[in-house]
């Protein structure tokens, strides 16, 4: 697997919300997955998935998941 695909993964998922210490327990094909599964979802949806996604696997636990946020209106 090309390193900066791994690279990439990681930044996606850092950037949607996955916590620094989840994703060190996380091998690169697996983390490539969730950043696949997490770009296929419409932008303001993808922390809370990737929340949802993350629980269902056992990464994070149910507790430690943050409502999502209200939207404002414009």
């Amino acid at each position: 697997m090309d390193d900066s695909v791994a690279v990439d993964a990681k930044r996606i998922l850092l950037r949607y919300g996955a916590p620094i210490s989840v994703l060190s327990g996380i091998a690169d094909p697996e983390r490539i997955e969730l950043a696949r599964l997490v770009s296929r979802i419409e932008v303001p949806d993808r922390g809370q998935k990737l929340q949802e996604l993350l629980v269902e696997r056992g990464y994070l636990d149910p507790a430690s998941i943050t409502p999502p946020r209200k939207r404002r209106r414009r």
